[in-house]
């Protein structure tokens, strides 16, 4: 039998490293996790720190939510392929909003021309929310929607929409993303600046804990850095230190942190190297756990669970053999599941190209579905802990984002250090494109196995029709109402102006037919619009 230490072995490369830059050893033992930490913090599932899970039976008791990302074109299609979802097993419904809507703008501003139901569902108008939810039990089903800038409102459409249905808001389960740090950090879908977007969010907070107790106020998103070209390192680094922000804007508006800290929930990427993820799933679960008890002085383990969807990553697929995508999504979805997520969506071979069809999105949930009733891997808690290359991953993943968050503590907390952030993904980012160049990291059908394939047929098509029909629609809305949305502008501008919390009177306009974008420029005019600094 060789010697595994054996420094004269050959290797078929240098250097063995995560996408963080962690070096990998060529085998791990007990030495590499005696220490007195590693067993304290390894624990058992649904026990402080949570390393090993937020529940004692993990998937044993429940399975984690299917929940595929969806939306395009106008609110009855979208319904469509709700229902045809729902139809094939998934779980949960988690709504995509196209560009105008996630930027303030209605489907028939100027601004909105060519992007109207594009990257997903527009949503003008409680009207296009009543036929966005037409027939979906939303006492039985949560509803995710990935949305920021104007997160409240499409909340406060979607309570009063359900109410118009029947349905009470305490009935009411899901989640809204209304994460803005991350949109000023990496994807751009801002409006107004950060001191003002804090406040909205921490009134989502507020008016949530009595109106809509089930309701999780903010998911707290790593995914979009990770795939701007943040690391793994830096995906939970960044993610919690923008958590700790929420957290501080909350508790000086005066809120207990019992208040809002049991419905924070977290949105993390999926990416491709496999031991890497869940050791990094594993370990941010950990660090959040250490600081709301330490830093927060909470000690209710409760509130200390971080809890998670997941979304395979984006960045990942490639338009060159797509359906190679299937192959990199199931493994990206094991390594979530055995990080031990709470909800899953994973991505349809054909998204480099296009909106997923109807065919593509099926295979995507199957293969959530072989996962959960096939595969075993749901039937032990954290099957992978005690592995020692999984705890040493761990324990190193959670000590360097330990680092970067004391680095932005050091620049005054996430706010005064998006430009740091900025700048450390845009390394990362650059670092991976020159290994994918320089063929270090090998990217199958774009770098290595190369093949001549003509372009793929029958991919999804947008109606280009749907800007005009909405456009014309939202005109008839305009002419058709009363005074009383007028008013209602007036109250949101007037309590904008001061310190109330701006969500009841938002929920009033929307009853009244006000529309999103004419909340959005309501609020243009008291908060100004966000001017980003240029990073180089």
């Amino acid at each position: 039998m060789s010697d595994p230490s054996d420094k004269n072995a050959r290797e078929r490369r240098a250097d063995f490293s995560t996408s963080s830059g962690i070096p990998v050893a060529r085998v791990y033992t007990a030495a590499d996790r005696t220490s007195a930490a590693d067993v304290r913090d390894l624990g058992m599932p649904g026990e402080y720190p949570f390393t090993r899970g937020i529940q004692p039976t993990m998937y044993r008791g429940r399975l984690w939510t299917m929940r595929q990302y969806s939306g395009f074109g106008t609110a009855r299609q979208t319904n469509a392929r709700f229902r045809y979802l729902l139809e094939q097993g998934q779980s949960g419904l988690s709504v995509a909003f196209d560009l105008p809507t996630q930027m303030g703008y209605d489907s028939d501003h100027p601004m909105a021309a060519g992007e109207v139901g594009k990257v997903g569902v527009a949503i003008s108008s409680i009207e296009d929310m009543d036929e966005l939810l037409a027939g979906i039990p939303l006492d039985k089903v949560s509803v995710s929607m990935t949305i920021n800038a104007t997160a409240s409102i499409l909340l406060a459409l979607y309570v009063a929409s359900a109410r118009r249905r029947g349905f009470e808001p305490k009935s009411l389960s899901g989640t809204i993303q209304n994460d803005l740090l991350k949109e000023y950090i990496a994807r751009g879908t801002y409006i107004y600046p950060p001191e003002p977007s804090l406040r909205i969010t921490t009134d989502v907070f507020a008016w949530c804990a009595s109106a809509i107790p089930r309701w999780n106020t903010i998911s707290i998103s790593g995914y979009h850095m990770r795939e701007a070209g943040a690391t793994a390192v830096q995906e939970i680094a960044f993610t919690l230190a923008n958590a700790i922000a929420y957290c501080e804007a909350a508790l000086a508006r005066g809120l207990a942190f019992e208040t809002f800290g049991g419905r924070l929930s977290f949105f993390f990427n999926g990416h491709a190297g496999f031991f890497e993820e869940a050791a990094k799933f594993r370990a941010a679960r950990r660090l959040w756990a250490r600081l709301v008890r330490e830093r927060f002085g909470v000690t209710d383990p409760e509130l200390a669970k971080l809890r998670f969807h997941t979304q395979t990553a984006g960045s990942t697929l490639t338009a060159q053999q797509p359906e190679v995508n299937v192959v990199r999504t199931a493994y990206q979805a094991l390594a979530a599941v055995l990080g031990g997520t709470q909800s899953l969506h994973t991505n349809s071979m054909d998204e480099a190209l296009a909106l997923p069809t109807e065919a593509a999105v099926r295979i995507a949930l199957r293969t959530q579905q072989v996962l959960a009733y096939e595969s075993g891997v749901a039937d032990t808690a954290d099957p992978l802990g005690g592995a020692y290359a999984v705890e040493a991953l761990t324990r190193r993943i959670e000590e360097e984002a330990e680092t970067y968050i004391g680095k932005i503590d050091g620049l005054g907390g996430s706010v005064s250090a998006i430009a740091f952030m900025q700048r450390e993904i845009q390394e990362s980012a650059y670092r991976y494109q020159q290994e994918v160049e320089s063929k270090a990291r090998v990217v199958v059908g774009v770098n290595e196995f190369v093949m001549d394939e003509p372009p793929p047929g029958d991919l999804f098509k947008i109606d280009p029709t749907v800007g005009r029909t909405l456009a014309e629609r939202l005109g008839r809305l305009r002419q058709s109402r009363d005074a009383a949305a007028g008013r209602a502008l007036e109250a949101i501008e007037r309590v904008a102006r001061g310190h109330d919390n701006l969500m009841p009177f938002i929920l009033d306009a929307v009853r009244v037919r006000v529309t999103l974008g004419e909340i959005c420029d309501t609020l243009r005019k008291v908060f100004g619009v966000h001017q980003p600094s240029v990073v180089f």
